[in-house]
Protein backbone atom coordinates (compact mmCIF):
# COMPACT_ATOMS: atom_id res chain seq x y z
CA UNK A 1 0.00 0.00 0.00
CA UNK A 2 1.45 3.41 -0.92
CA UNK A 3 2.42 5.77 1.87
CA UNK A 4 -0.06 8.46 2.81
CA UNK A 5 -0.21 11.64 4.86
CA UNK A 6 -0.43 10.53 8.51
CA UNK A 7 -1.07 14.06 9.74
CA UNK A 8 -4.21 14.82 7.72
CA UNK A 9 -7.54 13.49 9.06
CA UNK A 10 -9.34 10.88 6.95
CA UNK A 11 -13.06 10.41 6.49
CA UNK A 12 -15.18 7.70 4.86
CA UNK A 13 -18.20 8.98 2.93
CA UNK A 14 -20.97 7.12 1.13
CA UNK A 15 -20.93 9.30 -1.99
CA UNK A 16 -19.22 9.61 -5.36
CA UNK A 17 -15.90 11.43 -5.36
CA UNK A 18 -14.76 13.65 -8.21
CA UNK A 19 -12.73 16.81 -8.72
CA UNK A 20 -14.60 20.08 -8.17
CA UNK A 21 -17.53 18.39 -6.42
CA UNK A 22 -18.79 19.75 -3.09
CA UNK A 23 -20.30 17.23 -0.66
CA UNK A 24 -22.52 18.37 2.21
CA UNK A 25 -21.81 16.31 5.33
CA UNK A 26 -24.39 15.05 7.79
CA UNK A 27 -24.61 16.39 11.34
CA UNK A 28 -22.45 13.66 12.88
CA UNK A 29 -19.61 14.08 10.39
CA UNK A 30 -19.80 17.88 10.60
CA UNK A 31 -19.62 17.69 14.39
CA UNK A 32 -16.64 15.32 14.20
CA UNK A 33 -14.65 17.63 11.93
CA UNK A 34 -15.63 20.98 13.46
CA UNK A 35 -16.00 20.20 17.17
CA UNK A 36 -14.02 17.01 17.84
CA UNK A 37 -11.06 17.67 15.54
CA UNK A 38 -11.59 21.48 15.69
CA UNK A 39 -10.82 21.95 12.01
CA UNK A 40 -11.27 25.32 10.33
CA UNK A 41 -12.44 26.43 6.87
CA UNK A 42 -9.80 25.55 4.30
CA UNK A 43 -8.28 22.74 6.38
CA UNK A 44 -7.55 19.58 4.43
CA UNK A 45 -9.32 16.23 4.85
CA UNK A 46 -8.53 13.00 3.01
CA UNK A 47 -11.73 11.32 1.85
CA UNK A 48 -12.47 7.84 0.52
CA UNK A 49 -15.56 5.77 -0.29
CA UNK A 50 -14.12 2.32 -1.02
CA UNK A 51 -14.47 2.60 -4.81
CA UNK A 52 -13.07 5.92 -6.08
CA UNK A 53 -9.68 6.00 -4.39
CA UNK A 54 -8.62 8.68 -1.92
CA UNK A 55 -9.16 12.40 -2.47
CA UNK A 56 -7.88 15.58 -0.87
CA UNK A 57 -10.65 17.95 0.11
CA UNK A 58 -11.03 21.22 1.96
CA UNK A 59 -13.59 22.16 4.59
CA UNK A 60 -16.26 24.69 3.64
CA UNK A 61 -18.43 25.87 6.55
CA UNK A 62 -22.07 26.10 5.48
CA UNK A 63 -23.76 26.88 8.80
CA UNK A 64 -23.24 27.23 12.53
CA UNK A 65 -23.01 23.46 12.96
CA UNK A 66 -22.66 22.29 9.36
CA UNK A 67 -19.92 21.96 6.82
CA UNK A 68 -19.16 20.52 3.40
CA UNK A 69 -16.08 19.15 1.68
CA UNK A 70 -14.82 20.50 -1.63
CA UNK A 71 -12.80 17.91 -3.53
CA UNK A 72 -9.54 19.05 -5.09
CA UNK A 73 -7.52 16.09 -6.39
CA UNK A 74 -7.09 12.36 -6.07
CA UNK A 75 -4.15 11.47 -3.83
CA UNK A 76 -4.28 7.67 -4.34
CA UNK A 77 -6.05 5.47 -6.90
CA UNK A 78 -8.40 2.77 -5.70
CA UNK A 79 -6.73 -0.46 -4.59
CA UNK A 80 -8.33 -3.93 -4.65
CA UNK A 81 -9.32 -5.72 -1.47
CA UNK A 82 -6.68 -8.10 -0.09
CA UNK A 83 -7.42 -11.73 -0.95
CA UNK A 84 -7.53 -12.85 2.68
CA UNK A 85 -10.75 -14.10 4.29
CA UNK A 86 -10.93 -13.82 8.06
CA UNK A 87 -13.34 -16.26 9.75
CA UNK A 88 -14.03 -15.80 13.46
CA UNK A 89 -16.36 -16.81 16.26
CA UNK A 90 -18.01 -13.59 17.52
CA UNK A 91 -16.98 -12.27 20.93
CA UNK A 92 -18.83 -9.85 23.18
CA UNK A 93 -18.95 -6.10 22.67
CA UNK A 94 -15.63 -4.29 23.12
CA UNK A 95 -13.46 -7.32 22.43
CA UNK A 96 -15.33 -7.97 19.19
CA UNK A 97 -14.84 -4.32 18.24
CA UNK A 98 -11.11 -4.73 18.84
CA UNK A 99 -10.90 -7.96 16.84
CA UNK A 100 -12.73 -6.52 13.84
CA UNK A 101 -10.54 -3.42 13.81
CA UNK A 102 -7.32 -5.44 14.08
CA UNK A 103 -8.38 -7.82 11.31
CA UNK A 104 -8.80 -4.85 8.97
CA UNK A 105 -5.47 -3.37 10.04
CA UNK A 106 -3.74 -6.73 9.47
CA UNK A 107 -4.98 -6.99 5.89
CA UNK A 108 -8.20 -9.01 5.92
CA UNK A 109 -10.22 -8.35 2.77
CA UNK A 110 -13.46 -9.89 4.00
CA UNK A 111 -14.78 -10.98 7.39
CA UNK A 112 -16.96 -14.04 8.05
CA UNK A 113 -18.59 -14.53 11.48
CA UNK A 114 -18.83 -18.25 12.33
CA UNK A 115 -21.09 -19.72 14.99
CA UNK A 116 -19.54 -22.63 16.90
CA UNK A 117 -20.56 -24.78 19.85
CA UNK A 118 -18.88 -22.53 22.41
CA UNK A 119 -19.35 -19.15 20.73
CA UNK A 120 -19.99 -16.63 23.52
CA UNK A 121 -22.39 -14.39 21.64
CA UNK A 122 -25.32 -15.86 19.75
CA UNK A 123 -25.80 -12.65 17.78
CA UNK A 124 -23.57 -10.11 16.08
CA UNK A 125 -24.47 -6.50 15.45
CA UNK A 126 -23.38 -6.21 11.82
CA UNK A 127 -24.01 -2.47 11.70
CA UNK A 128 -21.68 -1.93 14.67
CA UNK A 129 -19.10 -4.29 13.16
CA UNK A 130 -19.18 -2.40 9.85
CA UNK A 131 -18.70 0.87 11.74
CA UNK A 132 -15.57 -0.63 13.30
CA UNK A 133 -14.35 -1.67 9.85
CA UNK A 134 -14.75 1.91 8.61
CA UNK A 135 -13.04 3.35 11.71
CA UNK A 136 -10.04 1.07 11.18
CA UNK A 137 -9.85 2.11 7.52
CA UNK A 138 -9.96 5.79 8.47
CA UNK A 139 -7.25 5.41 11.11
CA UNK A 140 -4.86 3.23 9.12
CA UNK A 141 -4.94 4.59 5.58
CA UNK A 142 -6.95 1.72 4.11
CA UNK A 143 -9.01 2.72 1.05
CA UNK A 144 -10.45 -0.70 0.08
CA UNK A 145 -13.18 -1.24 2.69
CA UNK A 146 -13.65 -4.92 3.69
CA UNK A 147 -17.14 -6.36 3.83
CA UNK A 148 -18.64 -8.41 6.67
CA UNK A 149 -20.74 -11.40 5.66
CA UNK A 150 -23.83 -12.71 7.38
CA UNK A 151 -22.99 -15.22 10.15
CA UNK A 152 -22.97 -18.94 9.31
CA UNK A 153 -22.55 -22.09 11.37
CA UNK A 154 -19.22 -23.88 11.32
CA UNK A 155 -20.90 -26.89 9.71
CA UNK A 156 -22.29 -24.77 6.89
CA UNK A 157 -18.99 -22.95 6.41
CA UNK A 158 -17.19 -26.26 5.96
CA UNK A 159 -19.94 -27.93 3.94
CA UNK A 160 -20.20 -25.07 1.42
CA UNK A 161 -16.49 -24.30 1.28
CA UNK A 162 -15.63 -26.00 -2.01
CA UNK A 163 -18.58 -24.32 -3.75
CA UNK A 164 -18.13 -20.87 -2.22
CA UNK A 165 -14.33 -20.71 -1.89
CA UNK A 166 -12.84 -22.89 -4.66
CA UNK A 167 -9.07 -23.04 -4.42
CA UNK A 168 -8.90 -21.19 -1.10
CA UNK A 169 -7.03 -22.88 1.75
CA UNK A 170 -8.35 -22.53 5.30
CA UNK A 171 -5.73 -22.08 8.01
CA UNK A 172 -7.38 -23.38 11.19
CA UNK A 173 -5.87 -22.19 14.47
CA UNK A 174 -5.98 -25.41 16.47
CA UNK A 175 -5.14 -25.16 20.17
CA UNK A 176 -5.06 -28.98 20.28
CA UNK A 177 -2.28 -29.31 17.71
CA UNK A 178 0.67 -31.29 19.14
CA UNK A 179 3.31 -29.03 17.61
CA UNK A 180 3.87 -25.52 18.98
CA UNK A 181 5.56 -23.99 15.92
CA UNK A 182 3.14 -22.41 13.42
CA UNK A 183 5.88 -21.85 10.86
CA UNK A 184 6.46 -25.59 10.55
CA UNK A 185 2.77 -26.13 9.82
CA UNK A 186 2.78 -23.44 7.11
CA UNK A 187 6.08 -24.53 5.57
CA UNK A 188 4.58 -26.67 2.82
CA UNK A 189 1.86 -24.26 1.71
CA UNK A 190 2.14 -22.27 -1.48
CA UNK A 191 1.07 -18.66 -1.75
CA UNK A 192 -2.50 -18.26 -2.96
CA UNK A 193 -6.03 -17.51 -1.75
CA UNK A 194 -6.13 -17.99 2.02
CA UNK A 195 -8.55 -17.87 4.92
CA UNK A 196 -7.82 -17.84 8.65
CA UNK A 197 -10.23 -19.35 11.18
CA UNK A 198 -10.17 -18.34 14.85
CA UNK A 199 -12.37 -20.14 17.36
CA UNK A 200 -14.25 -18.88 20.44
CA UNK A 201 -12.89 -18.31 23.93
CA UNK A 202 -13.78 -21.87 24.93
CA UNK A 203 -12.08 -23.34 21.90
CA UNK A 204 -13.57 -25.71 19.38
CA UNK A 205 -15.50 -28.77 20.50
CA UNK A 206 -13.77 -32.07 19.76
CA UNK A 207 -16.25 -32.99 17.02
CA UNK A 208 -15.70 -29.56 15.43
CA UNK A 209 -11.93 -30.10 15.48
CA UNK A 210 -12.42 -33.53 13.92
CA UNK A 211 -14.67 -32.05 11.22
CA UNK A 212 -12.09 -29.44 10.32
CA UNK A 213 -9.15 -31.84 10.35
CA UNK A 214 -10.93 -34.20 7.93
CA UNK A 215 -11.06 -31.58 5.18
CA UNK A 216 -8.33 -31.60 2.56
CA UNK A 217 -8.54 -27.79 2.21
CA UNK A 218 -7.77 -27.22 5.92
CA UNK A 219 -4.32 -26.75 7.45
CA UNK A 220 -4.23 -26.94 11.29
CA UNK A 221 -1.80 -24.45 12.81
CA UNK A 222 -0.73 -24.04 16.47
CA UNK A 223 -0.10 -20.62 17.98
CA UNK A 224 2.75 -21.42 20.31
CA UNK A 225 2.95 -22.71 23.89
CA UNK A 226 0.79 -20.05 25.57
CA UNK A 227 -2.95 -19.84 26.04
CA UNK A 228 -4.17 -16.81 24.07
CA UNK A 229 -7.45 -14.99 24.31
CA UNK A 230 -9.41 -15.16 21.09
CA UNK A 231 -8.77 -11.52 20.17
CA UNK A 232 -5.04 -11.94 20.81
CA UNK A 233 -5.00 -15.16 18.80
CA UNK A 234 -6.57 -13.29 15.89
CA UNK A 235 -3.72 -10.77 15.71
CA UNK A 236 -1.06 -13.46 16.19
CA UNK A 237 -2.52 -15.73 13.51
CA UNK A 238 -2.95 -12.97 10.95
CA UNK A 239 0.59 -11.72 11.57
CA UNK A 240 2.05 -15.20 11.07
CA UNK A 241 0.05 -15.88 7.91
CA UNK A 242 0.77 -12.46 6.40
CA UNK A 243 4.49 -12.75 7.12
CA UNK A 244 4.81 -16.29 5.77
CA UNK A 245 2.31 -16.40 2.89
CA UNK A 246 0.60 -13.04 2.58
CA UNK A 247 1.35 -9.52 1.42
CA UNK A 248 4.05 -8.76 4.01
CA UNK A 249 6.58 -10.62 1.88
Amino acid sequence: MPRYDFRMPRLFVDADLRAGHTLALDRAQSNYLLNVLRLKPGDGVLVFNGTDGEWRSEIVVTGRKACALEFAEQTRPQTPLPDLLYCFAPLKHARLDYMVQKAVEMGAGELQPVMTRFTQSGRINLERARANVVEACEQCGVIAVPDIREPVSLERLVGDWQANEPGRRLVFCDEGEESQNPLDALKGLERGPLAVLIGPEGGFAEDERALLRRQDFVTPVPLGPRVLRADTAAVAALAIVQAKLGDWR
